[in-house]
């Protein structure tokens, strides 16, 4: 067993032995959703101020709601979300590469039969060269998605991972 393993096992036993929140409702007691990066400086809990039960919480690398929206329609219309908050952040890797950089480092370490399955699942990395207008364009994709009804309320913002402070973009 590998030391991460130890770690979930020992922390997993530490947790359910105080743990109180068994009763909590499957949908999120709040209402809302946010879909935010996978990136391991941001605690969204922390850094948005939701607690157990209260959201959804939807991570994925860059906080990509063309990744992201078949959670988002399981969130809204099977557990009853009326809000989606996205946060894209500062220093996010997906400011860092293109497809092409990525697909080469793909062909380089795992080879040329794994670059051609994601040639035929046709796989965008979806990295973006601008912060804020990734922003704009995610709450635009959201906003014009069929899947997501009008009603929804849906707000963009930038998490500062220098700062630790979240500013409202759209």
């Amino acid at each position: 067993m590998s030391a991460i393993q130890k770690n979930v096992e020992a922390t997993s036993e530490q947790y359910s032995s105080s743990f109180t929140k068994g009763h909590l409702a499957l949908p999120p007691a709040k209402k809302y959703l946010v879909l935010t990066c996978m990136d391991a400086r941001i605690d969204p809990a922390q850094a948005f101020g939701i607690e157990l039960g209260d959201a959804h919480v939807i991570r994925n690398a860059g906080a990509s709601a063309v990744d992201a929206l078949r959670s988002i329609v399981i969130s809204e219309q099977l557990l009853g979300t009326t809000e989606i908050v996205l946060v894209k952040h500062t220093g996010c890797g997906m400011l860092t590469f293109k497809n092409e950089d990525a697909y080469g480092v793909v062909e380089k370490n795992l080879g040329a039969k794994a670059v051609a399955e994601l040639k035929e699942k046709k796989l965008d990395f979806l990295p973006f060269p601008q912060l804020e207008a990734a922003v704009e364009d995610d709450v635009k994709f959201l906003q014009a998605s069929k899947l997501v009804p009008d009603s929804v309320t849906i707000s963009g913002w930038v998490y500062e991972v220098e700062t630790g402070k979240t500013r409202r973009v759209v």
